[in-house]
């Protein structure tokens, strides 16, 4: 029976391993990665020139609504049930 200092002891890195496939996999995700970013870089780049150059406005800008003052007279209950 081993021991815990025996199994610690046991070399089990570099070339002592049979069948390993780290080095083909990681290539293969590397590979993988790399064509789905590239992908995705030419999708956004597609979308982004269909845009139109500039957008109807859709309300009043922001800037505006805080130059606009609205007065509301508390007294007024013609809103409520």
């Amino acid at each position: 029976m081993l021991t815990a200092a025996q199994v610690l002891a046991q070399n089990n890195f570099g070339d002592t391993r049979t069948g390993g496939l780290a080095g083909p996999m990681g290539l293969f995700l590397i590979l993988v990665l790399g064509t789905a970013t590239v992908l995705l870089i030419r999708n956004m780049n597609a979308r982004l020139r269909r845009l139109p150059d500039r957008f109807p406005s859709q309300g009043p800008s922001p800037d505006a609504m805080k130059s606009e003052r609205v007065v509301v007279d508390p007294t007024d209950r013609s809103t409520s049930p």
